[in-house]
């Protein structure tokens, strides 16, 4: 049975005055179903020790529009509201399968401001999109068509901090298929003097994007540092800062996109190490490069076009010593500091620390994968190089 990848295609749009006003009354009784449902599901379990379930939360949705302060709730399409609970629901799914942190209020200044449509409450006939409570359909700029045939099942608008308006369609993708089988694997070494460095020996360079706009940034910071708060010109510096910052991200989202794209085109295997960059930016030192390279990104890409194109990903253990281990004849090195970018084994050979890496990622990979060996992480190699500790990422086609 051949089974379709759904794809989120995101366009942006222009909204009319009137349904940039209804998409911002919306946003905020989202944001104030959210809050109400989070704070009562808290309290039946702080006083009460209940657990206050999904229904239960539409029932109360459907009790405060009847009251008199709440009433400006049936102002708005309801299937947003119904999607608010069905979020948090999920939140505390993650949270009671310790995925997850407790779930947080949303906040009007912080939060993302998003909506979520089903198919009740929308339409989209002739390759236009039609909102609940709209007349007139939402003037979208197709960057790129939808897939033939296909018609969007949810519908999510959204508003970032730079005040552009986005609308993204989830659709099923009959396009999307495993591609031909091909025996090349590629072991993936990600830094920051180089964004990755390939076990073929190819170093793609890291182009630094936040560093290229940071004098302009740190200018419009001070700037919005300066305006009172609450007025208009803090609010017009406040979104001449969140341009820089939507511009930096945007430019950094596209290499990823191209690079993750072109690894799993080119490669069946992809070894790539299981890093925690949540600790990592902790180094205040580093903190920023580390997030301007965006490792967790990468692999998120990674991983979900592998899962597509029925490739493979394999997270190494992040204790195996990769910088410290020849690759050649398995000699393990006590310490190597990160000024040390070349070093010479006992063997005699000379290593390139970053492309060394990559080939001990590669083969500690392989081992997996052939012969299943490996379920510790390496601390030393008396005979020559091991197998390690794995964290696959087994996608099927």
């Amino acid at each position: 049975m051949t089974t379709h990848v759904k794809r989120a295609f995101k366009y942006r749009f222009c909204p009319t005055d009137a349904q940039a006003a209804e998409l911002s009354r919306t946003f905020g009784c989202v944001r104030k179903v959210y809050n109400l449902a989070l704070a009562a599901r808290t309290e039946a379990w702080v006083t009460r020790q209940e657990r206050v379930t999904y229904n239960a939360t539409s029932a109360m949705l459907t009790a405060w529009k009847k009251t008199g302060e709440l009433a400006y709730l049936n102002e708005v399409s309801s299937v947003p509201l119904q999607q608010a609970l069905r979020h948090l629901q999920t939140a505390f799914t993650h949270f009671f399968g310790k995925r997850a942190k407790y779930p947080r209020f949303k906040s009007r200044k912080k939060s993302r401001k998003s909506a979520e449509y089903t198919s009740s409450a929308f339409r989209f006939r002739d390759g236009k999109l039609t909102l609940a409570k709209m007349t007139e359909p939402l003037d979208i700029v197709w960057s790129r068509p939808l897939p033939e045939g296909t018609s969007p099942s949810t519908v999510t608008v959204s508003q970032d901090a730079a005040g552009r308006w986005f609308v993204s369609l989830l659709c099923e993708d009959p396009s999307v298929k495993p591609l031909p089988a091909t025996g090349q694997a590629v072991g993936v070494d990600v830094g920051l003097d180089h964004l990755l460095t390939l076990s073929t020996g190819e170093k793609i360079a890291n182009p630094r994007h936040e560093r290229r706009d940071r004098a302009a940034l740190a200018k419009q910071q001070r700037r919005l540092a300066k305006k009172e708060k609450g007025s208009a010109n803090r609010a017009r510096a406040r979104l001449k800062v969140a341009k820089i910052h939507a511009r930096i991200a945007d430019r950094r989202r596209d290499t990823l996109h191209k690079l993750t794209t072109r690894l799993v085109r080119e490669n069946q295997t992809i070894v790539i190490e299981d890093l925690t960059v949540r600790n990592m930016v902790k180094n205040h030192r580093l903190a920023r490069a580390i997030s301007d390279a965006a490792w967790s990104e990468f692999r998120s890409m990674l991983e979900y076009k592998a899962q597509w194109y029925g490739r493979e990903v394999i997270a190494v253990d992040r204790w195996f010593p990769s910088s410290r281990l020849c690759s050649v004849c398995g000699t393990l090195r006590d310490t190597m500091p990160l000024n040390i970018r070349t070093w010479t084994c006992d063997c005699g050979v000379t290593h390139d620390r970053d492309v060394n890496a990559a080939h001990n990622l590669l083969a500690a990979g392989l081992a997996v994968t052939v012969c299943g060996a490996g379920v510790r992480s390496q601390r030393s190699t008396p005979d020559g190089q091991s197998a390690t500790k794995q964290k696959p990422s087994r996608r099927e086609p």
